[in-house]
């Protein structure tokens, strides 16, 4: 049986994934003033920078193929780690591309 902190990090990894896939610009909610977006050796600061970021992106529909969700609990209270691999598939293009996230 999963414990809490799987079922959780999955059910958010669904969900963010699914927000990427099909409306993209409501991602923003998912992040904070705080939240730091590491791409391409450059580093997004903020909600509204990331979201800049993620909708500027050089690709419009895309699809994500999860591969592996490793996840554990952050030495901050109430907080989860999760590491996602997989493949993003974008519309038109023949090869998927590999990915990590954190």
């Amino acid at each position: 049986m999963e414990d809490q902190v799987e079922v959780v990090a999955r059910a958010f990894v669904e969900h963010y994934y699914n927000l990427f896939d099909s409306n993209r610009a409501s991602l923003s909610s998912l992040y904070q003033l705080s939240s730091i977006l590491s791409f391409e050796g450059q580093s997004i600061i903020g909600a509204d920078q990331i979201q800049q970021k993620l909708s500027g992106l050089p690709f419009g529909q895309c699809q994500h193929f999860i591969s592996t969700i490793d996840s554990q609990p952050s030495v901050v209270a109430g907080s989860i780690i999760v590491f996602v691999t997989g493949s993003l598939k974008i519309l038109h293009e023949e090869h998927p591309l590999k990915f990590s996230q954190v």
